[in-house]
């Protein structure tokens, strides 16, 4: 079977390698000319491909001919960019898809379409997405359209915050003060956790579904980062008290009913 990854990034790359491990075979894409031949050192087949708002600049057909699953991990970018229609980048390469003929499909979201509330609703795939943010409703736009495609079976997958051994939010976090919603919950997922599932799905053919997925304890942030910096001897982040804290709590239906168990903690 071959898999096309459309953004071999910090989590599409260890995907890929897993995945070619695994025994698929793999295309990977990537925006950097310099890390073609990292790709082909893992043996991926490296296509440079970029979106844009105006279409796409590089081979996407040939990178998707023969493949029987597109999965989609590119960051919508609108944190540095909040003028970005990321919307248009993705509903741009439909008709590349279409005309490859390829039927299944992943798409990386995020639990950022669910809007934080001063009340920490707890979120599962029954609920209806309701971000109010830029970055939320562009996704949902994206979701929906291709989740409503008849030409292909879309999964999507809303992770919550990714993070590894060596890319925590604590990182940046550290030092700082004055820092709102310390209260809220942490919605948090480990890179590994997040191979592990999508390497169930594609096992257990888990097409034209959605899942949540975050890590199922939910402490406070204070707390929570409190503690990641006296493990790694960094200052701790300290937080406003003083102003109501919004957040939410992402759970899940959907991954116990394929049989998925975390099996890194946060």
């Amino acid at each position: 079977m071959q898999i096309s990854i459309l953004g071999c990034g910090w989590l599409g790359l260890p995907l890929a390698k897993k995945l070619v491990y695994d025994g698929y075979s793999l295309k990977g894409s990537t925006t950097t000319q310099h890390k073609m031949h990292k790709l082909s050192a893992e043996g991926i087949t490296p296509y440079h491909l970029e979106l844009y708002e105006s279409g796409v600049q590089g081979d996407i057909q040939s990178f998707l001919s023969g493949s029987d699953i597109l999965l989609i991990d590119i960051p919508p970018g609108l944190r540095k960019n909040p003028e970005i229609n990321f919307t248009k980048k993705i509903t741009n390469i439909i008709s590349n898809i279409e005309y490859s003929g390829i039927k299944k499909l992943i798409f990386i979201s995020s639990t950022s379409v669910y809007e934080d509330q001063e009340e920490f609703p707890e979120y599962t795939e029954d609920s209806k997405p309701n971000g109010t943010s830029e970055a939320a409703k562009q996704l949902i736009n994206c979701e929906n359209a291709l989740q409503n495609n008849p030409n292909f079976k879309t999964t999507i997958l809303r992770f919550g915050g990714l993070i590894s051994d060596d890319r925590h939010p604590i990182t940046m976090l550290s030092g700082r003060t004055d820092i709102k919603n310390g209260e809220a919950p942490v919605n948090l997922i480990r890179r590994d956790d997040c191979i592990s599932l999508i390497a169930t799905i594609l096992k257990n053919d888990e097409f034209g579904t959605v899942f949540n997925a975050a890590y199922p304890e939910h402490p406070k942030k204070s707390e929570y980062y409190t503690k990641e910096a006296k493990s790694r001897n960094i200052k701790a982040p300290e937080y406003d008290k003083n102003r109501p804290s919004k957040g939410k709590i992402i759970s899940s239906v959907n991954l116990d009913k394929i049989g998925f168990e975390f099996k890194y903690e946060i």
